[in-house]
């Protein structure tokens, strides 16, 4: 829940108030008022302005989730699955982008120029599977490229996933990580 709040909005309202108040109370000639307002009101203020300087917001769904997929999430999302949704979903701090340090690590974002954007996020049902489906934007990276680290993703997001990667328009790459059912891994 935290996640889905802005801190740094947070620290600007309450110590924009607080430092208000402080001013007020100095002008009124309420020194302890006065004091409680500087020495929290300032500081907060500056730490949530500090905050809102590197906020990453969340990545938005491109589409409601269905009751029926939101079921298969429950019964077949794997741990990974589950923390790539719960991560891009909220707030982060300190991030140029999200997912940049995986993107790396599998070779995906050579350059900061070259790295791919993470744009929308949505669940779906692929033959009886939970599917989460990340889009990027990446003009600089082909279709081609992200094939040829397919393997590398598998691995990297795994285990009892597969990956499958699509290009629906250009400069636009869509990752399905689709959770693998034990029936069909025997086969």
């Amino acid at each position: 829940m935290l996640g889905k709040i802005s801190l740094g909005n947070l620290g600007i309202v309450i110590g924009g108030s607080l430092t208000i108040v402080g001013f007020y109370a100095y002008a009124t000639g309420n020194s302890t008022l006065n004091l409680a307002g500087f020495f929290y009101g300032i500081p907060l203020l500056l730490g949530g302005l500090a905050l809102k300087t590197s906020e990453l917001k969340p990545i938005p769904f491109s589409q409601p989730t269905s009751p029926e997929v939101l079921a298969l999430r429950e019964k077949q999302a794997t741990v990974t699955q589950n923390k790539l949704r719960k991560d891009v979903t909220r707030y982060r701090y300190g991030q140029d982008v999200h997912l940049d340090e995986s993107l790396q690590k599998v070779g995906l974002a050579p350059t900061e120029e070259e790295r791919p954007v993470l744009t929308t996020i949505s669940e779906t049902e692929t033959d009886g599977a939970y599917t989460l489906i990340l889009g990027f934007h990446s003009p600089l990276l082909s279709l081609e490229a992200w094939q040829n680290r397919q393997e590398k993703l598998e691995k990297y997001f795994g285990p009892d996933i597969k990956i499958d990667l699509a290009q629906p328009e250009e400069e636009r790459i869509h990752l399905a990580i689709i959770k693998v059912n034990e029936e069909k891994k025997d086969s």
